[in-house]
């Protein structure tokens, strides 16, 4: 007999409902989405900043964003100033003029800003319309003495599918101009029908 055999079993818990995540805070996390290339939003001989590829949900659309400086001639100091500046740290909400702005412009004219918050921290979540451009963190990076390279993840919702949606970057510190890049409706459609849910079979 071992000295375990004999330990009281641990009572029964009970299994408390999940409660139902807004569509605005971030993918299902049941589902394995359709994915859309992407494109570039600036190119330069010194800085690259691309759309690697959409991620398409049920609900909406994960933005994954990349970005890449190569140095010039910059001193040591000013290089590594550079390279600070380029993992662009996260920010408050409440002043997004700093690091990477971005933003979509959606088909009907509405607009949204990425922000490290999402709606939960300002207003009644019951009103949330939409669209909310969440940033939900950065996707590593590397650096040496010849370039600098990041990446970063934004969730989009709602997904929009009536019309093109424009994507708009600017970073005034590393010299990158507005720039946009234009996101097919069509395309995210034909990519919301390669959905696949976990459980559906």
């Amino acid at each position: 007999m071992s000295f375990f055999d004999d330990l009281p079993e641990p009572p029964e818990q009970a299994r408390q409902p999940q409660p139902l995540r807004p569509g605005w805070a971030g993918p299902p996390s049941d589902e394995l989405p359709g994915v859309v290339p992407g494109g570039f939003l600036h190119t330069s001989p010194r800085m690259v900043v691309a759309l690697k590829l959409v991620e398409v949900y049920s609900t909406g659309c994960l933005l994954d964003l990349v970005w890449s400086i190569r140095r010039m001639d910059e001193s040591d100091q000013e290089w590594r100033e550079i390279v600070e500046e380029s993992y662009n740290h996260p920010r408050s909400s409440l002043d997004p003029r700093t690091g990477l702005q971005l933003g979509v412009s959606f088909a009907d004219g509405r607009k949204a800003v990425a922000a490290l918050h999402g709606p939960a921290a300002f207003e009644d979540t019951d009103d949330v319309t939409g669209p909310v451009l969440t940033t939900l963190g950065g996707g590593g990076g590397s650096n040496n003495g010849d370039y600098v390279q990041f990446a970063g993840r934004y969730w989009l919702w709602p997904l929009p599918l009536e019309g093109d949606t424009t994507l708009v970057a600017r970073w005034e510190a590393l010299g990158l101009p507005e720039s946009s890049l234009e996101l097919s409706g069509v395309q995210l459609g034909d990519a919301l029908g390669r959905v696949r849910n976990y459980w559906s079979g």
